[in-house]
């Protein structure tokens, strides 16, 4: 690496510290003006989950990559377990994400 490489290399780190620094710093000024029971804040968690919906919804249903060699059935099964786990185990997301998962490496591991 020669010398510009490595002051650009520097500059370049350096640049992202900083503006990630700031707008963190500026989200820990405004976030005691934030009341979380706003419309607007609703509205935004809202938008969210029904994002995360959807971008579950596709990974089970058109997956791409290697989880597309893998069978419907596996994904929906694995799918309906962990959602299961989460409404019956007082909707915790760690332990339903995590017996979800465990399920769908269960049944592509062992079928």
């Amino acid at each position: 690496m020669n010398e510009s490489s490595a002051i650009a290399l520097v500059l370049l780190t350096s640049g992202a510290i900083v503006g990630t620094y700031l707008w963190r710093g500026a989200g820990v000024m405004f976030a005691a003006r934030i009341k979380s029971d706003s419309p607007v804040f609703q509205w935004v968690t809202f938008v969210s989950y029904a994002m995360l919906g959807g971008l579950i919804a596709r990974m089970v249903i058109l997956p791409i990559g290697p989880l597309m060699e893998t069978p419907l059935l596996f994904r929906v099964l694995a799918f309906v377990i962990g959602v299961g786990v989460f409404f019956g185990g007082g909707k915790r997301v760690l332990p339903a994400v995590f017996v979800g998962v465990a399920t769908f490496i269960f049944l592509v591991s062992f079928f």
